[in-house]
């Protein structure tokens, strides 16, 4: 006589869990048989939230049947980001019930129809996010309701204070510690490792916390892996800070505001970028890093994340508030955000023009030069090691001697050893179609292509720029060209541009 289904964890029925090698990014799926025994005496439908327990961990994640015979009827399929968070072996024992009401929704509802959200409401909710409670939808809730009617200071204070003590902080036994940051939307703005560089040789501290590109063809932590190891742990990053006062690393290595980085994939892909979201976003960052002295780079264009000068002056201030309720000293430089920056978009190519700068190589992209010592001049200014106005000098006598690139080796040594960028081995020229004025340069599609071609996951891959604002250009030029790593992922790229070569506007000269 049979003694029923196997017994799991807590003495639930259980099932064996399989691997699917399905990527859903951040949030956990788990597949089941649709006459599986869970699915009828659990009553479960497909998009049902479950929770799935192992003998020491949990999760909640969304559920999808299958019909046919992927999946047997006495398995669980679990996607990667499920897999991993539990920490399974294939044929462990799983046990899947329904998960519990959420109270904090209510909260996020509340919202919705104009309830203001206390501190111990933020605290709730990301505590439920971080902690993988909520599914892509109930997330797009909740940032549709922080974008409905904008947060008020005192909410975004406490969003801010939330995001930084759900993850770790970064400690230091020194003073001062200082962070730049550029709000975003500028293709090719790799400002940050020349920045460092600079103001780690005067003797700053700046542990650079940086992050991976989400909707963008690179982020700082993409390009920087081209030239040396990123995924540093907490110690290994006070060693190198210790070393060289400063390191380059990706953020998500340290759960420094881990909510940050699941609220930012779902906030893009809704392309909602409210205001108070983003200085939260920002500021929770730099807090957790142990940042006292910040510069906010913010593009100003047509094209950028931030589009008028009025939308540029409310961020301001902002961010420069918050940081001040937060002890953190600020200055926000308002920059053109009309173009790209540099000549290459993409990690492999955005790393050969930061050492094109480092190395002071003739040719090296000027607006890239220019850019990062305006910001590293308001950092030393701001620190206090230049008087108002002198920061320039110095840090351009830091980058023309040499000082900036000995320091950027010897922190990517500690690192764990520079890397040479690689090189694509597919490239196709994109040409102009008459003569005329370059007049516009549209950020976002120029950033599409790129990503079509493979950038950021394929680190060779982007668009080199051959041309700027400005430029008198004739037909046939070369404006920009395509690197790929595959025949295929080129095709996608030369299809797009040729029905979106608007991307470029000539007028008549």
């Amino acid at each position: 006589m049979s003694d029923g289904p196997p017994r799991g964890p807590a003495g639930r029925p259980s099932i064996r869990a399989r691997r699917l090698g399905i990527d859903t990014h951040a949030e956990a799926i788990v597949f089941l048989h649709q006459e599986s025994d869970i699915c009828r005496s659990e009553g479960l439908a497909g998009h049902n939230r479950v929770r799935v327990h192992t003998d020491g961990r949990s999760l909640v994640a969304t559920l999808f049947q299958v019909t046919d015979d992927l999946i047997a009827n006495d398995e669980a399929g679990l996607s990667d980001v499920a897999w991993t968070h539990l920490g399974l072996h294939e044929g462990d024992e799983i046990s899947i019930s329904h998960a519990a009401p959420i109270d904090s929704l209510g909260l996020v509802r509340g919202r919705i129809y104009g309830r203001e959200l206390h501190a111990k409401d933020f605290d709730e909710i990301i505590r439920d996010i971080v902690d993988g409670q909520y599914s892509t939808l109930d997330i797009g809730a909740f940032l549709t309701a922080c974008a409905s009617r904008p947060l008020l200071q005192q909410e975004v204070l406490a969003l801010t204070r939330s995001m930084v003590d759900v993850g770790e902080r970064l400690v230091w036994s020194r003073s001062p510690i200082v962070d730049k940051h550029s709000v975003g939307g500028l293709p090719g703005n790799r400002t940050t490792p020349i920045v460092v560089a600079i103001v780690a040789a005067l003797g700053l501290t700046m542990p650079k916390t940086s992050s991976r590109a989400i909707t963008s063809p690179s982020g700082t932590a993409d390009t920087m892996e081209t030239l040396a190891p990123i995924d540093l742990s907490t110690r290994e990053i006070h060693r190198v800070v210790e070393r060289e006062n400063a390191c380059i690393v990706w953020g998500g290595a340290v759960r420094l505001s881990p909510a940050d980085d699941i609220l930012i994939r779902v906030e893009r892909a809704l392309d909602l970028d409210t205001e108070g979201q983003m200085i939260a976003s920002v500021l929770s960052k730099k807090i957790a890093a142990g940042a006292t002295h910040l510069v906010l780079d913010v593009p100003v264009g047509p094209t950028a994340k931030v589009r008028t000068p009025e939308a540029a002056a409310s961020m301001t201030s902002g961010l420069t508030a918050v940081g001040t309720f937060f002890g953190i000293q600020s200055r926000v430089v308002i920059s053109d955000g009309r173009q790209p920056v540099g000549r290459g978009i993409g990690p492999a190519l955005e790393a050969k023009d930061v050492l094109a700068v480092l190395q002071g190589r003739p040719g090296a992209p000027r607006d890239l030069r220019d850019r990062a010592l305006q910001l590293a001049a308001a950092l030393v200014e701001l620190a206090g090691i230049a008087p108002a106005g002198n920061g320039i000098t110095l840090a351009k006598a830091v980058l023309d001697d040499g000082r900036a690139w000995r320091k950027f080796e010897r922190i990517c040594e500690a690192q764990g050893g520079m890397r040479v960028p690689a090189v694509a081995p597919h490239k196709h020229p994109l040409l102009a179609e008459r003569s005329g004025r370059l007049t516009a340069i549209d950020n976002r599609r120029i950033s599409r292509l790129a990503k079509l071609a493979g950038a950021p996951e394929d680190k060779a891959a982007g668009v080199e720029l051959h041309v700027q604002l400005g430029a008198d250009v004739e037909a046939g030029q070369i404006l920009c060209t395509v690197h790929a790593e595959s025949q295929g992922e080129l095709d996608y790229a030369l299809a797009y541009a040729g029905t979106n070569m608007t991307m470029f506007v000539l007028e008549e000269r």
